[in-house]
């Protein structure tokens, strides 16, 4: 194990910074390359969607692969496909061919749900009483990958005119090139051996009777799909309400902001006050961005209500994944670490595509009341948490 700030780790995270621009490039890139080549309007987003799937079912393999063989080389293989997979979309683009776009988007899914292990990768870098920063500090780099992949997309969106969009998707893969460099570099501790016998990690009951562990994902689930579920039809709500594309994608960006700009000093919030106060006020957070949410349809009511789904999230999501990561023994890890990123992925994906059902049948207003039960999700967990913490504290009698 090393210091936070040790050259080590400032390796990884210099590899793991430049290896976030990918996620959000492919936020932008995605759906305009579909809308591009898409033979209905329709599909216009089916490549983003397969993006999607493919991360909803790869990521608990690719952890538990990193698990037996390492992260270095589990690093490695995302990279690879994000690097194949942002070459096969320009060609898709060249070739005018719908179902390539799909295909490299589905290896772009890979590589990007698989660059999310990033932040239980940081704390096998450092003590366990830094372990919480760790983890808020690399969700943090998640800033610096948001304000970076709008200019690179606008420098190298028409580098293969007259293809449109071609040339970003290879910067994509450029990218993925040069931040493997740094991650190929850092040294990550040996993976965990098993008995010779075991061949596979077993889903023992026992663990999943450990009600700490079960808070700790229902928290990471909460935290997910609750921001997803407000913040996907935002941009659709503002249009309808007459604002402008732009003021819509301002408020995104502030979102964004929110999101990850607290990281750099939530590790030390949990480590002063406790995880459990520290998701259980993310959980009011997201209350209160509902409860501004339902105020009213003006401008500084969407700013403000965005601005504190972010920072809900923020809380929530890293309180959460410090819970999973203390409670967890070496070799069980690898599978629920898996386990639990496709549970939030999963319920991303269904609260994206019910946000969209929601906002066209019924309008904002049932959105922002529908956000009520993920912030009491966390309330929950976090009480709940703490109960069960306190009990192991108290004397057996």
């Amino acid at each position: 194990m090393h210091s936070l700030f040790s050259r080590n780790f400032i390796t990884f995270l210099t590899g793991a910074t430049i290896l976030s621009i990918p996620m959000p490039m492919l936020i932008i890139l995605g759906g305009l390359a579909g809308s591009q080549l898409a033979p209905d309007a329709s599909f216009a987003t089916f490549p983003v969607s397969i993006q999607i799937l493919a991360g909803l079912f790869v990521v608990a393999p690719m952890s538990i692969f990193m698990g037996r063989h390492g992260r270095k080389i589990g690093f490695l293989l995302a990279a690879i496909s994000a690097i194949c997979g942002g070459v096969l979309a320009a060609l898709s683009l060249i070739e005018g061919s719908f179902l390539m776009l799909c295909a490299a988007h589905a290896l772009l899914g890979i590589a990007v749900v698989s660059f999310g292990l990033f932040r239980f990768a940081a704390a096998e870098f450092v003590h366990s009483k830094d372990q919480a920063k760790a983890i808020s500090i690399t969700l943090g780099i998640g800033l610096i990958a948001a304000l970076l992949a709008p200019e690179v997309f606008r420098l190298f969106k028409d580098a293969l005119a007259p293809i449109p969009l071609a040339g970003a998707y290879l910067a994509l893969s450029g990218i993925a090139i040069i931040g493997t460099l740094p991650i190929q570099m850092a040294t990550f501790s040996h993976p965990v051996q098993q008995p010779a016998e075991q061949t596979a990690p077993a889903v023992r009951p026992s663990v999943f009777r450990r009600p700490k562990i079960l808070a700790a994902i229902l928290c990471s689930l909460g935290s997910s799909a609750g921001m997803t579920l407000l913040m996907t039809p935002t941009a659709i709500a503002m249009v309808g309400c007459g604002f402008l594309d732009i003021q819509a994608g301002d408020v995104i960006r502030w979102h964004v902001v929110a999101m990850f700009a607290p990281s750099f000093f939530t590790g030390s919030l949990i480590s002063r006050f406790g995880v459990d106060r520290i998701v259980f006020l993310g959980g009011i957070i997201f209350a209160a961005s509902a409860m501004v949410a339902l105020m009213g349809l003006g401008l500084t009511y969407f700013y403000v209500s965005l601005i504190l789904l972010g920072i809900g999230w923020n809380f929530g999501f890293i309180g959460a994944s410090a819970m999973l990561n203390a409670e967890l023994s070496a070799t069980e890890k690898p599978l629920f670490q898996g386990l639990n990123d496709t549970v939030v992925a999963l319920g991303a994906t269904v609260a994206s595509f019910s946000s969209g059902v929601l906002i066209s049948s019924f309008g904002w207003a049932v959105v922002a009341i529908v956000l009520f039960p993920f912030a009491l999700i966390l309330v929950l967990g976090a009480l709940y948490f703490g109960r069960q913490y306190k009990s192991q504290l108290a004397p057996a009698t």
